[in-house]
């Protein structure tokens, strides 16, 4: 199997400054609620589409059930463990808090990010050595998805006191670990191309719990309901187009 390594790498960049993107909010003015939780709902819609109609299909029918399920698993309980074990809250929404307290939420958040953002890495990197086509659409979401992540970085930080710019950096760098994670299964896969089936169900398990742990309670707290069930229906009908380009 050959796989273009310098691709892979420049999409799980691409995918990580979406962490960048939303540190954004800590030099320009945030966006409006509306129009945050209507691309909350596109990327989910493109995780939810992409998983099942692309990834999970593809490897039961190379592999059967039983890769397929174990794949699926694995990649939803990775990002379970993680999760239990990093903090990973999106929401910042205190008053007068301690900014010694506002610095150490924002250094975890940024540590927990950081390692979350791995199996993402490995995703880009599973389903562009499918299919290129699918690498970048699971590039496109995941960079979506990683836009409330920086705002969880930035904003506690520069309420402790950081500059903006600062704080800014960090949440740029925090996304950029995916590449670690699409290297690490671009190598397996040149070794292993026979673990293709199980890449590709674990991609989508990691998008799925994503999507249903992350995604849609963000979108619920911010609340204007009827703009992410927009944004669900143009990522599904977004995803639709582009695998009916490619099939």
């Amino acid at each position: 199997m050959s796989i273009d390594l310098l691709s892979i790498v420049l999409l799980s960049v691409l995918a990580g400054l979406g962490t960048g993107l939303g540190g954004l909010v800590v030099l320009v003015r945030k966006p409006g609620e509306k129009l945050f939780v209507f691309l909350i709902g596109l990327a989910a819609g493109l995780m939810i589409m992409i998983s099942f109609m692309e990834l999970l299909f593809d490897s039961l029918r190379i592999s059967g059930l039983f890769p397929a399920a174990v794949g699926f698993i694995a990649g939803s309980l990775l990002l379970f463990i993680l999760d239990f074990l990093l903090p990973h809250k999106h929401i910042v929404s205190e008053k007068g808090v301690i900014k010694s307290k506002m610095l150490r939420t924002g250094t975890l958040m940024a540590i927990g990010i950081s390692l979350h953002n791995l199996p993402e890495g490995i995703a880009v990197a599973s389903g562009y050595s499918y299919a290129p086509e699918i690498g970048l659409i699971i590039t496109i979401a995941i960079a979506l998805h990683n836009i409330p992540e920086g705002i969880a970085i930035a904003l506690p930080l520069r309420m402790s006191g950081a500059t903006r710019w600062n704080a800014f950096r960090v949440a740029l760098l925090s996304g950029l670990t995916e590449p670690i994670g699409a290297v690490i299964a671009t190598v397996f896969l040149t070794t292993l191309p026979e673990l293709t089936p199980f890449a590709l169900s674990f991609a989508a398990g990691v998008m799925v719990f994503i999507t249903m742990d992350e995604l849609i309670p963000i979108a619920h707290e911010h609340g204007h309901e009827h703009f992410t069930s927009f944004g669900l229906i143009v990522g599904f009908i977004l995803t639709l187009v582009l695998l009916a380009a490619i099939w």
